[in-house]
């Protein structure tokens, strides 16, 4: 511990208790800052600002992008393919089935599972994408180096190890109510849709799917007795447009991804076009196909992409996802696609 002599405090006119408790907390208050440092030097942590090559391109495009973000673990997830799913903390049986069976669909698919560490659906959710040696990502409400809820201290380490941690709030920033609904427009700004597995009407989770809709981004939900008051959020979803989920390939449709359950063994194209077949026997659609020739002629940035293409961002995005998810292109820092 770092001491400081009691007659410099005198010198300046304190008591000696007061120069005493003084010299304690300093010396404490550095302990801390060294450690900190120790863990960041460590390169177990890191900082993205939104003027940085790494920060992500589906969050920078979203409304209300943090300016910064906190890491902890592999910042490469910040650029996987993502679909975010929350739920209710206080989950019936139901609904943790539910949730385990869909993320295993989505991690069969090699989506990256988004979701915000909390009780309930997020536990779930996150356990289930380690437990399937998936990609997960947990946005806290908290400081990246405070766990919320302290039961998840293991949860936490895990996903540090093998995923990612993600924060826009400075370490040592305490949970706070109000910090909740921003954190949910992170997930849903990370993510190419929101899932929302299982959700009372005044669930928080719907929080998530305004921003998803905010943001552009496709909602889905998991249909739920009509009994039940925790399905009552997600059929009224389901009311309102978005698309009823009752597997994995229901959301890969949408993509164009290609689809392979875990409880399927046969591995379907939604545009019927099957792995091995197609284009150059690549099993490329038109799109994918035109995208993947321009790219045979050298790395291009999204920028470069978009003018010789032609298409809007929407569905080069689609389509540049699509060749990713089948290992055709790789994406390098500074939104760079090349091919493999």
């Amino acid at each position: 511990m770092v001491t400081y002599r009691d007659k410099e405090w005198k010198e300046i006119g304190l008591s000696v208790e007061i120069a005493q408790k003084l010299s304690c907390e300093l010396a404490e208050s550095v302990d801390k800052v060294c450690r900190k440092l120790s863990v960041w030097k460590d390169g177990r942590m890191g900082v993205i600002t939104i003027f940085d090559a790494g920060y992500p391109d589906m969050l920078k495009s979203s409304p209300q992008a943090p300016w910064v973000l906190y890491t902890f673990g592999d910042q490469e997830l910040l650029d996987t393919p993502s679909i975010a799913m929350v739920g209710t903390r206080v989950p019936t049986a139901y609904g943790r089935k539910v949730a385990s069976l869909l993320t295993e669909d989505l991690i069969g698919l090699g989506i990256c599972v988004v979701s915000g560490m909390a009780r309930g659906i997020d536990s779930v959710i996150h356990e289930t994408a380690l437990r399937c040696k998936g990609h997960t990502i947990a946005v806290l409400g908290a400081g990246i180096d405070v766990i919320y809820p302290p039961e998840n201290r293991s949860l936490y380490e895990e996903i540090s190890r093998e995923g990612l941690i993600v924060s826009e709030y400075p370490p040592g920033t305490k949970a706070h109510p109000g910090f909740f609904p921003q954190r949910n427009r992170i997930i849903a700004g990370l993510t190419w849709g929101t899932l929302v597995v299982e959700a009372d009407a005044r669930s928080g989770s719907l929080i998530t799917a305004d921003a998803a809709l905010e943001a552009g981004r496709d909602v889905y939900a998991v249909p739920g007795p009509i009994t039940s008051p925790k399905s009552r959020g997600t059929l009224d979803l389901i009311k309102q447009g978005a698309k009823l989920v009752t597997a994995g390939k229901d959301i890969a449709e949408e993509y164009g991804w290609q689809v392979k359950c875990h409880h399927r063994d046969e591995e379907v194209h939604p545009d019927g076009v099957g792995a091995g077949s197609g284009k150059d026997n690549l099993g490329l659609t038109n799109d994918e196909s035109e995208l993947y020739h321009m790219l045979q002629q050298g790395p291009r940035t999204l920028d470069e992409l978009l003018g010789e293409s032609r298409w809007n961002f929407g569905l080069l995005h689609s389509v540049l996802l699509s060749l990713i998810i089948k290992k055709q292109i790789t994406q390098l820092p500074g939104a760079i696609y090349k091919i493999i």
